[in-house]
């Protein structure tokens, strides 16, 4: 089952990766205007992001995988 896992993990990185590529892009202007606004913002918005995209990813696993 690890072995499985582990794969699953790095076809979700690769497709991670091919998206935030294509943002990149399509859209210079506006990832580059994203990046400056996660520097201004405060840590507790930067975690509070993070916590709610992390639950939602794996909600999203967990409904995709019952």
């Amino acid at each position: 089952m690890g072995s499985i896992a582990l794969t699953d993990f790095l076809i979700g990185l690769g497709i991670l990766l091919v998206f935030e590529g294509i943002l990149f892009l399509g859209f210079p202007g506006w990832m580059r205007r994203a990046m400056k606004s996660a520097l201004a913002s405060p840590d507790s918005v930067l975690r509070l992001a993070g916590i709610i995209s992390a639950v939602g990813g794996l909600l999203l696993i967990w409904f995709i995988r019952r």
